[in-house]
């Protein structure tokens, strides 16, 4: 069995990780769908890449002490699945909200001249710049059709990062698997985007969302019909979540050999398999 990595300062090290690597995460997002829709600079495409660019660098800045789980679906699925720590789940899960929380504050306090000049009342019309709603705001979409859209979105991404991060299976080398999860979200914001603006996320969803209720948009919590939206962007990602690692360990994950593995939540250590079977003799 692979030796688990000890990390200096520990639990503490690990949340300010999940914190500052969100946080980046969010500044990339929220700030590009902010240019997008307070400037109209950009379009749908820039929108997708800067997210997963704001994927690559959050977990290159955290991945090496927490695994930059940077998403509260991912850490349930991986305490489902893959034996990470459920009393960290909560710590975690508040870490990751609080660096969303900070880095829209961030975009909310950058952008202010050219949201209230783009929507003086701060409505729905830019609502979306801080977090998701069905169909967008615009299109025929109802909430059950954004629940239904968050859970195949985040069973689509936690298949996809099990498949990428198993030390057992084919994942990246020389460090490339953040980039790899990076262009998982771009595939994902291209193609399943129009139902629900693809949070995959709860705390991506929540933590701008309060940022955005703070300071003025008074109908952060509802959808553009009316509903007490919020909950769904939080629901839906945690079920699809484990769903989707379900179905990564139950078609794929359980039938590969069994080799030395790191610590559940971290990403693999760069090694052959060549390499892991001699030292396992």
């Amino acid at each position: 069995m692979a030796a688990r990595l000890k990390i200096p300062g520990g639990i503490v090290a690990e949340l300010a990780a999940e914190f500052a690597g969100t946080m980046i995460l969010i500044l990339f997002g929220v700030g590009v769908v902010a240019q997008v829709a307070g400037a109209g600079i950009g379009d749908h495409d820039s929108i997708a890449w800067a997210w997963g660019l704001g994927v690559v660098l959050g977990v290159y800045v955290a991945g090496r002490v927490s695994g930059a789980h940077l998403n509260p679906a991912v850490t349930v699925a991986l305490a489902v699945f893959k034996g990470f720590s459920w009393r960290k789940v909560l710590p975690y899960t508040l870490a990751q909200t609080l660096g969303a929380f900070v880095a829209a504050l961030l975009v909310r306090w950058n952008y202010t001249e050219v949201l209230h000049a783009a929507d003086p009342g701060l409505t729905i019309k830019t609502q979306g710049v801080f977090s998701t709603l069905p169909g967008n705001g615009t299109l025929p979409v109802g909430e059950w059709g954004a629940f239904r859209d968050q859970i195949i979105g985040t069973a689509i991404l936690l298949f996809l990062i099990l498949a990428v991060t198993d030390a057992l299976g084919t994942p990246p080398q020389a460090n490339m698997a953040p980039f790899i999860i990076g262009l998982i979200v771009v595939g994902i914001g291209m193609a399943w985007g129009t139902n629900a603006g693809y949070a995959i996320n709860p705390a991506r969803d929540f933590g701008p969302r309060l940022a955005s209720f703070l300071t003025g948009y008074g109908g952060a919590w509802r959808d553009q019909t009316g509903y007490l939206y919020f909950w769904i962007p939080i629901v839906a990602p945690v079920i699809g979540g484990v769903l989707g690692a379900g179905l990564y360990q139950g078609l794929v994950g359980r039938f590969l050999p069994g080799l030395g593995a790191p610590e559940p939540g971290r990403l693999p250590e760069q090694e052959t398999r060549e390499n892991v079977e001699a030292r396992n003799g």
